[in-house]
């Protein structure tokens, strides 16, 4: 599957939003305006003002959206989660190439708030997954204790962690010292 630059990059910035999300295991990494200037500045999410208390909650509810689209059972559903965010977010396609990037298209309308760029460019990073036929690519990790999501952008779409340095070695780890005290007895 062929993804262009900024919808690989947008893709990345919604798993990570999604994943700041309190699961129990972590806290909420959206915590409050200063953690939200964090993601914004790590993210590179361009034309984003002062943010305050309102910016905060309402990256959230997207939050929630995105994590919703992430566990929809099926594209129709995914589709209609999509539309709905993209759709308030009023996105505004404009082509742009700035700060050293080539020529990519931004879908949030000068002066959006940083809610409705992240819905917008992310969202259509969503969409172009769904319009692909790819949203079984959308997954949370199969861990048992850990459920963070990411896209699947395996040939075969066969990745079943999140991170398989970490989770799923550690499942692996887990399964073969079981296997060894089966047998030992």
């Amino acid at each position: 599957m062929l993804i262009p630059h900024d919808t690989r990059i947008a893709l990345d910035t919604v798993v990570d939003l999604v994943n700041t999300a309190s699961d129990g295991e972590q806290d909420d990494g959206l915590a409050d305006v200063a953690a939200l200037y964090d993601f914004v500045r790590n993210h590179s999410v361009s034309d984003v003002g002062d943010l305050g208390q309102r910016d905060l909650k309402a990256v959230r509810g997207v939050r929630a959206q995105f994590a919703g689209i992430f566990a929809a059972p099926d594209s129709r559903s995914a589709a209609e989660l999509v539309n709905e965010l993209v759709a308030a977010a009023g996105t505004t396609p404009q082509l742009t190439d700035h700060d050293g990037y080539d020529w990519h298209v931004h879908y949030f309308a000068p002066g959006a708030s940083v809610a409705d760029h992240l819905a917008a460019d992310c969202g259509m990073a969503l969409a172009f997954i769904v319009v692909a036929g790819e949203q079984e690519r959308l997954r949370r990790c199969e861990a048992p204790d850990c459920g963070r999501a990411f896209v699947d952008l395996s040939r075969n779409r066969s990745r079943r962690y999140c991170d398989s340095r970490t989770c799923g070695n550690r499942l692996h780890v887990a399964a073969y010292r079981a296997r060894r005290k089966e047998a030992a007895g």
